[in-house]
């Protein structure tokens, strides 16, 4: 039985990678800003609740996810996987008219973060004697540039970068490091602001028939992506839900899809 820390995993992908876990025999650890699990997340751990804990965790700052690492060592003896899943975006807008605090938030959550939990978690599993690290990819992973998302893009190229290098210092050790790519989902992401209104995007009719051809729902991906973790012993793998073959498949097929995500 492997024991798992999921940053950012109260709702959407994170939430569901946690389930897949949990009904895959693993005791986990879910995190996120809330004192509290919300609801509707212990409504959907309904059935493992005997083996999840939940630890408020703000990953901007180093000792909380010391803090994360340390309790869930405490509580289930070790941690053989750590997900950098915690993310955050800003409004559709141009970079020159996002505001300070959004510029701020969206990197310090999706870069600094990572950087610290990946730091935290290394040391950790290293001297334990095993583990592997991953996080989670995003738009602009692969260089591709958006207009009104290039921040971030950003944090997810740089995020590119640091797992790949990060890979590179631990060959040769018992831990290793992998991404994450889950493709397009439904989730918050999409639908809402930062600050939780209704997304301009959802919106735009270009983007909602991409949208419909590419995306798919978050536990679709989590039920994809548990397993290959799971099976995984390669250092500096990429496990990856929208391949580019995927991506052309569902292109030539989009007018048979039947369901409409958004």
């Amino acid at each position: 039985m492997k024991h798992v820390v999921i940053t950012g995993s109260t709702r959407g992908v994170g939430l569901f990678m946690a389930k897949e876990f949990l009904a895959a025999g693993c005791s986990v650890t879910l995190s996120g800003r809330g004192k509290e699990l919300p609801e509707a997340a212990r409504n959907e751990l309904k059935p493992y609740e005997q083996n999840y804990i939940y630890i408020p965790c703000d990953v901007q700052q180093k000792a909380s996810l010391q803090n994360l690492w340390d309790t869930s060592c405490k509580r289930w003896g070790s941690v053989d996987v750590w997900i950098n899943n915690a993310g955050q975006n800003v409004p559709h807008e141009n970079v020159w008219e996002t505001g300070e605090a959004y510029t701020e938030n969206v990197i310090h959550t999706n870069l600094t973060g990572m950087i610290f939990g990946s730091q935290i978690a290394a040391e950790g599993m290293l001297k334990q004697g095993s583990g592997a690290i991953y996080s989670m990819e995003g738009l602009g992973s692969d260089g591709m540039i958006q207009r009104k998302t290039i921040l971030y893009g950003t944090t997810k190229r740089a995020l590119r970068y640091f797992m790949q290098a990060l890979a590179k210092e631990l060959e040769g050790t018992c831990v290793i490091a992998g991404r994450l790519s889950p493709g397009m989902m439904l989730t918050d992401f999409i639908t809402k602001t930062p600050d939780g209104e209704r997304s301009e995007v959802i919106a735009d009719a270009k983007f909602v028939k991409l949208f419909n051809a590419l995306a798919d729902r978050p536990e679709t991906v989590a039920r994809f992506l548990v397993p290959r973790m799971l099976s995984n012993t390669k250092n500096n793998v990429l496990i990856a839900w929208l391949t580019n073959r995927k991506a052309a498949w569902r292109f030539a097929t989009a007018g048979m899809r039947k369901e409409k995500l958004i």
